[in-house]
């Protein structure tokens, strides 16, 4: 059966959709090499492109920001010392070392083989567990729906930051505003205050763009700095880097089986993963290995683990509507605005769409194999842009994206009315992602 879904989606693997996945890669390997953005803000912006795409290509698109974006990281972890995102903050650990050792190429070359490798073993994951967990949700009926619906409002536990209790009213929140708009069997207005642009409640993408890209750039104002420019040496890694991966091909493996068994864990996510291969490949190597001081072996753990993580993580997004992370809430909100709710009922209606997702994912990690490592001394550039060139840029896109879904300026009012929202609930301490899962699962909920 596999053989023929992945054959069906093929024929969706059009030029469109391959050149979109090889673009959504290049984009996030950018956006995840800046300090304090990454695959979830990347996701964000390109969210209002993505969903006036073909759904394969615009899945495509996000997943491979996803998967460029988790790997962005490593290169400012090694030529700063910074992490462009936690999901690299175990990269530091060698990569840098490496880096004042004057192996900034090696370091920068592994952590992208070892990126794009780990997420095809976790690809794996994803093609041989996703159907199987989805046949079994298929032969739910209304209760086990109901209580797949809950389940995925039990995410809110796992991606709540801090607090527990802001996390849950965050949720809540998300609940109510998906209230907003026309009731699907009474066909009656709730909330709409005779606005007839509410008939449809909020446009997601607006609430997503407002809630997570607004507070991120007024913590980058506050955080000063805005003319400075990092001094950073040009590098260019070749492929020798994929050499000295592959000579770790035991670490390798063990470390992209840890990454994707975190993945299918909801909440567990890609920091925690990496963290994880890290440590057991530390304890399993011999004592001179050097690890912490620039080990190859400790590049290759800890980034094959969090690109294996992502692999992982669309386990449950797809086959159950259950997100692991943020930036997996993200996409299955995409998935309902192209039309297709993500489940059991996904396997069965849309197997071509579902195996079409599968091979973008594997054809994103070939891309990031090949533009990583081409277009690497572009993404080293990019670290030098300055913070006042940087923050217009993202506001100015997540405007235009905003208004370019339906030619409306309320959805832009919107986004930015949202984007207040946003930052009065991080200054409360009241973690977003929460929010998102909310509004998504309304929609689940009500469809009972």
């Amino acid at each position: 059966m596999l053989p023929d879904t992945l054959g069906a989606g093929l024929a969706l693997l059009t030029p469109l959709a391959l050149g979109f996945t090889a673009l959504g890669v290049f984009f996030g390997l950018i956006i995840g090499a800046l300090p304090g953005l990454g695959p979830l803000m990347g996701i964000i912006l390109m969210l209002p492109l993505a969903i006036t795409l073909p759904p394969v290509a615009a899945m495509g698109f996000l997943i491979a920001i996803f998967v460029g974006g988790s790997c962005g990281g490593s290169v400012s972890a090694v030529m700063l010392g910074i992490p462009g995102t936690p999901l690299s903050a175990a990269t530091l650990f060698d990569g840098r070392p490496m880096a004042q050792k004057g192996r900034a190429a090696d370091a920068i070359g592994i952590a992208i083989s070892a990126s794009a490798l780990g997420g095809m073993l976790g690809g794996l994951v994803l093609i041989f567990f996703a159907p199987k967990l989805a046949g079994v949700a298929s032969r739910f009926a209304p209760p086990e729906y109901a209580a797949l619906a809950i389940t995925g409002l039990l995410a809110i536990v796992v991606v709540s930051e801090g607090s527990l209790l802001k996390g849950l009213m965050s949720g809540a929140i998300g609940l109510i505003i998906a209230t907003i708009g026309t009731d699907s069997f009474t066909t009656g207005y709730r909330f709409t205050f005779g606005n007839y642009n509410l008939l449809d409640g909020f446009n997601l993408v607006a609430i997503v763009v407002g809630l997570f890209a607004i507070p991120e750039m007024l913590v980058e104002i506050r955080q000063g700095g805005l003319t400075d420019r990092p001094t950073v040496e040009p590098v260019r890694p070749g492929f020798r880097g994929l050499m000295l991966t592959l000579r770790n091909w035991g670490n390798l493996l063990r470390s992209s089986a840890i990454g994707s068994f975190f993945g299918v864990l909801p909440g567990a996510g890609g920091v925690i993963s990496s963290f994880t291969a890290y440590a057991v490949a530390k304890t399993i190597a011999p004592k001179n290995a050097g690890y912490g001081e620039g080990a190859e072996g400790g590049v290759v753990a800890t980034e094959s683990a969090n690109n294996s993580t992502v692999g992982g993580t669309l386990v449950p997004s797809l086959a159950l509507g259950v997100p692991g992370d943020a930036s997996s809430a993200v996409l299955i909100g995409a998935l309902l605005i192209l039309g297709y709710f993500p489940g059991p009922q996904l396997f069965v209606q849309s197997p071509d769409v579902v195996s079409g997702i599968f091979l973008v994912y594997f054809f994103s990690n070939i891309a990031l194999l090949v533009i990583g490592i081409a277009a690497t001394p572009l993404f080293v550039w990019v670290l030098r842009l300055r913070k006042a060139y940087l923050i217009p840029t993202i506001l100015l896109l997540c405007v235009l994206g905003t208004f370019a879904l339906q030619a409306s300026l309320f959805d832009v009012g919107a986004m930015l009315g949202f984007g207040l929202l946003g930052i009065i609930l991080r200054a409360g301490g009241y973690p977003l992602a929460p929010l998102v899962i909310g509004v998504i699962n309304s929609v689940g909920l009500a469809g009972l």
